[in-house]
């Protein structure tokens, strides 16, 4: 996949192949025999639509990274290198199965059906977007996708109450939903897992580990914990290289197995790195709080240019894929991605929102 100098990470455009952390990858991805049995079990066809996954999740924050720049967009919530948390973990649920995701966790909604011009319709706030010009956070719930909700946290309980509903049905159907390492100390995700416990809900949270919440480093907010999390709550907690859709793919799979086979939820824990900050208007400020040598790192683990390398290599009982494979896979995603762009600011100049429809759908006192 070809860097876009400016746009991505430095440690991304200075990338190349390690035979060393190839060996890792696969290590990592085989080394628990549950989910060696997983990963081993997947076609060519599911390990390449993993690969598109990536490439699209990739491609669709490098153009909303673009329209910032370009003055489209004031900002945007980005999340270079921490693909595979959200790929691997969408690809590994079933039809009617439910996620909600964060707003950095946004490629759950293209790899759960949502189309890219859709997406970037909400973006831009058009009349003809998911959210119809009120929000920038969308989803759409008929492809079980729950907007996101600023407060962090706060899908917890709305994803708990989901899983229940399935449960009490009797659907052999699980919610899932991501949370940051900080998101784990707040009310809202503490009353949500309780809550979950009691009431046998199978829901699967995904904890995002990317060491850094907001501007505090994990360090400083309470390192160590996430290692005993689960047992606080009385339930399992499946630790995964997030840089490693393999790996999250397999832990997600095992997480759902156990949700419903237990009826309670499941924690994966998924270990992984942001190669930016906060948002685009203070890209600087993980590199102003983390030490150098963890950008130099994961900037060597690119979940998307190293699994690409790893499929090239045929690892993990896959045959080697060819080059020209993987390059028409990127090249049509660009295509999807650029005609997805056409359309979505055409609609910027033909649909705005109309201000009279503002309290449509509004509940309150």
């Amino acid at each position: 996949m070809k860097a876009v100098p400016g746009l991505d990470p430095p440690e991304y455009v200075d990338w190349s192949e390690d035979p060393e952390l190839l060996r890792e990858f696969g290590a990592t991805a085989l080394e628990d025999a549950r989910r060696a049995l997983i990963v081993e079990g997947l076609g060519d066809p599911a390990r390449l639509r993993l690969y598109e996954g990536l490439v699209r999740n990739r491609l669709h924050d490098l153009q909303l990274k673009r329209w910032v720049r370009s003055g489209v967009l004031s900002k945007a919530w980005l999340g270079p290198g921490e693909e595979a948390v959200t790929v691997g973990a969408c690809h590994a649920l079933e039809a009617g199965d439910v996620v909600g995701p964060m707003i950095r966790n946004i490629g759950a909604c293209h790899e759960r059906g949502m189309s890219l011009a859709s997406m970037f319709r909400g973006a831009l706030g058009t009349e003809d977007g998911p959210a119809r010009g009120r929000d920038l956070h969308f989803g759409d719930l008929e492809q079980g996708i729950v907007a996101p909700i600023s407060m962090v946290g706060s899908l917890v309980p709305v994803c708990a109450g989901m899983a229940l509903a399935f449960r009490l049905r009797g659907e052999p159907k699980v919610a899932l939903t991501w949370a940051g390492d900080g998101t784990t100390g707040t009310a809202a995700f503490h009353e949500g897992v309780v809550s979950a416990v009691a009431l046998r809900a199978p829901l699967i949270v995904v904890i995002q580990n990317n060491r850094i919440a907001l501007g505090t480093p994990l360090a400083e907010g309470g390192a160590g914990r996430l290692a005993q999390l689960g047992g606080g709550y009385g339930i399992s907690s499946l630790r995964a290289d997030g840089n490693n859709v393999l790996d999250v793919f397999a832990a997600t799979a095992l997480a759902r197995k156990e949700a419903l086979a237990a009826s309670r939820p499941v924690f994966v824990i998924a270990d992984t790195f942001r190669m930016g900050g906060h948002a685009t208007h203070d890209e600087g400020e993980s590199r102003k709080i983390l030490p150098a040598d963890l950008f130099v790192h994961y900037g060597r683990r690119d979940p998307v240019r190293t699994y690409r390398a790893f499929l090239r290599q045929g690892g993990a009982g896959g045959e080697p894929v060819a080059d020209a494979v993987l390059d028409e896979i990127e090249a049509r995603v660009e295509a999807e991605v650029a005609n997805a762009e056409r359309e979505a600011l055409s609609s910027q100049r033909t649909a705005r929102p109309d201000p009279g429809g503002a309290g449509e759908g509004v509940f309150g006192p």
